[in-house]
Parts: C-alpha cells; structure tokens; sequence
C-alpha cells in the first residue's frame, strides 16, 4: 500500500559533517526534510523506494534525514534513472503504483533531485534566465499538481535550465495518480545556485 511519497534536493552540502558552517546557508531546506521525516514516520511505513538521477549522493543525502526516524531494518529499494525521456519515468510510475497500492506492505516514495544548476553566476554552472523560469514551473506544478505542465516544459527552458531531479519528480507522480492525492510544497530555495525544493505527496483524507 503507498502511504506516502517526498521529493527532496541531494546536495551534499546540507549534510553538516561535509557541509559545515555552510550548511546554515540552506536551512530551509534541512529543517523542511527534517520535518518531512517526521511526517514519514508517522505513516509507518515497512519499505522505501528511493529514485534518484545519480548514485551515492542522490540516495544518500535524501536517506540522511528521512530515514532517520524510521524503524532501523526498513527495507530501501533504490531506482537509479538511466532513459532521457520524461514521459518514460511518468509511465513507470504508474506501473509501479498500480503494484504498490496492491502490496501488502505500507511503502513510502522517495524523489531525489535537485531543481536548476544555473540560477547564480558564482553556482557551480554559471547563470542562465531559464533556470529561474524552469524552478518556476516546477514548484507551480507540483502545487497544483499539474502533471501535464511538467510533460510539456519548453525544451529550450529544459535545455538551458539544467535540472536534474525532473525524472525523478515524473516518476512519483506516476506512481500517486493511482489514488487521490493532495502536495505540499514545504520549501524552495536555491543558496548555492542550484534549486532544492522539499515536497510532499501524501493520500487524501475520508
């Protein structure tokens, strides 16, 4: 049964033993995953599937906080994102929450990714004016959760704004449309010149 699903940013900067005084710098976003891994572990969930564009920090950095406090031998499966094609993560997760929500076992989401790469000029790839239009959409669209709007981004927008958590985010709403859902967008903010956004999908209530 899918019981509840997050998007979190991976940096590994807001990890204070690697980030130290400079992870002050992104508080939002780690007290937004702290409470986030709250919420997690109020919904009791046995097993994690975590989906990530690239291996050790994009699943590492998520599992830091949210895992955190989660009964210790929960089961974490991981998904590492490998076709360039958005609308393919959207199908497979579909696929994937049909076979969740029929699961005996209570499993939680997890889409690690961050937004753009090129949202100041001293970030790590310069500034480009798509970049705040791309977060832009993004965070709108997981708000109204939009998902038409996140399959039809400009692919000059795409191309030139430098995400990416994109895949990852496609993949969980492909996995929530199966029930009815409601989002949450607990923070956006982007210190070093990349957007992390911390999000939740979670069942309606009644």
């Amino acid at each position: 049964m899918l019981v509840f699903g997050v998007i979190s940013p991976h940096p590994p900067i807001i990890i204070p033993y690697i980030g130290g005084i400079e992870t002050e710098k992104a508080i939002k976003t780690v007290t937004s995953l702290k409470s986030a891994a709250k919420m997690l572990a109020n919904t009791n969930p046995d097993s994690l599937l975590i989906i990530s564009p690239h291996q050790e920090h994009g699943f590492n950095v998520p599992l830091y906080y949210l895992r955190k406090d989660l009964k210790q031998d929960i089961k974490i499966n991981k998904i590492l994102v490998s076709n360039p094609s958005y609308e393919y993560y959207y199908n497979y997760g579909k696929l994937y929450g049909e076979k969740i929500e029929k699961a005996k076992e209570r499993i939680a989401v997890i889409a690690s990714g961050d937004l753009s790469h090129v949202l100041k000029s001293e970030g790590p790839y310069g500034y480009d004016p798509a970049g705040h239009k791309l977060d832009e959409i993004i965070v709108r669209a997981v708000k109204e959760k939009n998902v038409e709007t996140l399959l039809n981004i400009d692919s000059e927008i795409l191309e030139h704004g430098a995400e990416c958590g994109l895949r990852s985010i496609l993949f969980l709403f492909g996995v929530f449309e199966i029930i009815d859902f409601s989002t949450k967008i607990l923070s956006y903010e982007a210190p070093f010149g990349v957007g992390y956004m911390v999000a939740l999908f979670y069942k309606k209530e009644g």
